[in-house]
């Protein structure tokens, strides 16, 4: 279970680095957009990302 949830981390790393690696100016453009929302948008990106994360997680275990 370590080393699964170690992999897992890894890849989201890589993932996330890509964005800022191969567009930055994309990547700075989205935070500032980010920046301009309010509070309750900012939870419902984050509950939207938690309930899909957690049914590709649970569909493929």
């Amino acid at each position: 279970m370590g080393q699964a949830l170690l992999l897992a981390f890894g890849l989201l790393l890589v993932i996330e680095g890509l964005f800022p690696l191969l567009a930055p100016q994309a990547w700075k453009d989205t935070f500032s957009r980010l920046i301009g929302l309010r509070d309750g948008q900012l939870r419902t990106i984050g509950l939207i990302a938690v309930v899909l994360g957690a049914s590709l997680l649970v569909s493929f275990s």
